[in-house]
């Protein structure tokens, strides 16, 4: 018995069609096959198979009828057919049974197959794969930033878009702009934050973490060099008050107090990076008692408090590069000497290293290729015998500085350590002291402490083997500067000197 079809078919739009059906739907098997065996990522394997090729597909299967309809209406104006009326199915006639159950058929297997096609072309766009390396250059300083964090794990969906149909939905919106800025390439450089519009930070945070019920102190050791010949090691331990004590005291101290479910911190910054708060109001929900402390040197009018935009303090507040976070090559420097992956034994190799991990360059290659010349030059004219004797040591450096470098540092991009504030901790960046400055208090007089006491415990510093001092259990030292500035550091921010750059 041979297959009939309406005679409507046979015409080049619709055969068209059927031939892009059948050649896409044989490419994606292929593909999907392909996949199945692949063991690494790959953004635009996934691109083609699950969005790219599928949609074509479609195309195809559009044309089909539309070449039929085409068809019809050719003849009806060459008066080879009679008025054409609603389509009729009867079963009776071959050719329609024929179409009729190769349409049912074909839909079934199309909507099986479109359902599996879906679900693969979801979990692509939710993959990290999709956001990090399909727009290589745009997300690339972000991507290598999140391999390299403690949430690598995560995928960036967890935390940008969170659980629910309705965000994913308004991040895919919000995307057609972003593909659209990538396209026109008219994204800005680096990419600005805060990111406006996302998500709560509690609501997704708290997918995985419970602050309330983070308690204790946490030891941190952290091992400075200075910009001495001999990069001076100077070792720094640290309890960090994460909470009181004892779990049975709640969050009555500590660093996470400011998310205590009795206690409400809102605040006014008056600059887009939130780095300047002048105004901050906390309220005590079991009581009701309200304090508002305002920067005694720079407050705000009753105007400006009203017409500015109060925002509750959460998570992202201090915690605000989480899995993005660029270091100052002041840290990654120490980072890597630490980890032996620069030399320490190399003179004066710290301050070289953050000299040239701070200056400016036009690409990742051009910085790899001037931090080789630069510090092999160096070591060649300023410490010969070095050089001849341990050659290994200057390549080790080398290596260790660039690989540093390219995990921090994006020339492309504009993306450095500077383009982004760090509010964990106050080194670099205002961070704590942006509220605990000692200038924050209300019209009684009370402020908000800077005392250093009030979030961490000094246990041990100093150099080891020459001055290390270390405290009694449940004592802290006084907090002691490496280099000898006097009292100054008790005057004035951190950040005031330090900038990323300083040694």
């Amino acid at each position: 018995m041979s297959l009939k079809l309406p005679p409507s078919v046979r015409n080049w739009v619709s055969l068209t069609g059927a031939v892009i059906v059948l050649i896409t739907f044989f490419m994606i098997a292929f593909l999907f096959v392909v996949t199945l065996f692949q063991t690494g990522q790959a953004a635009y394997l996934g691109l083609v198979t699950y969005i790219l090729l599928p949609s074509v597909m479609i195309i195809g299967l559009l044309l089909i009828p539309i070449g039929m309809l085409l068809e019809i209406r050719r003849e009806h104006r060459e008066g080879t057919i009679d008025e054409p009326g609603w389509p009729r199915i009867d079963l009776n006639i071959p050719h329609y049974r024929h179409a009729f159950f190769i349409f049912s058929v074909g839909t079934a297997f199309f909507l099986f197959i479109s359902a599996i096609g879906s679900y693969e072309a979801f979990h692509y766009t939710e993959s990290v794969s999709f956001c990090g390396t399909l727009c290589h250059q745009v997300m690339n300083p972000e991507y290598t930033a999140h391999a390299n964090s403690p949430h690598a794990k995560v995928p960036c969906v967890d935390c940008h878009v969170g659980p629910g149909a309705g965000w994913y939905v308004r991040s895919k919106l919000s995307g057609l702009y972003q593909v659209y800025a990538v396209t026109t390439n008219v994204y800005p450089r680096p990419i600005p934050t805060p990111i406006e519009n996302l998500r709560p930070a509690r609501a997704v945070c708290e997918q995985c973490h419970w602050p309330e019920k983070f308690y204790g102190h946490i030891i941190q050791t952290k091992t400075h060099y200075l910009p001495d010949k001999d990069n001076t090691p100077w070792k720094i331990r640290l309890s960090l008050k994460i909470g009181p004590p004892e779990a049975a005291l709640g969050l009555v101290e500590g660093i996470h107090w400011h998310i205590n479910p009795k206690v409400k911190v809102e605040y006014i910054a008056t600059d887009d990076r939130r780095q300047k708060i002048p105004w901050v109001r906390v309220t005590y929900l079991d009581t009701g008692k309200v304090k508002v402390f305002e920067d005694k040197n720079n407050p705000l009018s009753p105007a400006q408090v009203q017409k500015a935009g109060i925002r509750t303090m959460d998570c992202i507040d201090c915690h605000n590069r989480p899995s993005h976070w660029y270091r100052a090559p002041s840290l990654f420097v120490n980072t890597a000497m630490t980890a032996g992956e620069i030399p320490p034994e190399l003179p004066e190799i710290k301050s070289e290293a953050v000299k040239l991990a701070a200056a400016k360059y036009a690409s990742q290659a051009d910085a790899d290729r001037k931090i080789a010349k630069e510090l092999t030059d160096f070591y060649r004219k300023s410490y010969p015998d070095v050089f001849k004797n341990h050659r290994d040591w200057v390549k080790k450096a080398v290596t260790g500085l660039q690989g540093a470098f390219d995990r921090n540092i994006f020339p492309v991009m504009k993306v450095r350590w500077s383009a982004y504030p760090d509010n964990t901790g106050h080194l670099d960046f205002p961070g704590c002291f942006r509220c605990h400055n000692g200038n924050h208090e209300t019209k009684t007089g009370e402020t908000i402490s800077r005392s250093c006491n009030l979030c961490h415990h000094i246990d041990t510093q100093g150099t080891p083997g020459k001055n290390l001092e270390v405290a009694r259990v449940g004592d802290s030292l006084k907090f002691k500067h490496p280099v000898d500035i006097g009292g100054a550091w008790q005057e004035m921010m951190c950040s005031d000197c330090h900038s990323g750059t300083t040694p």
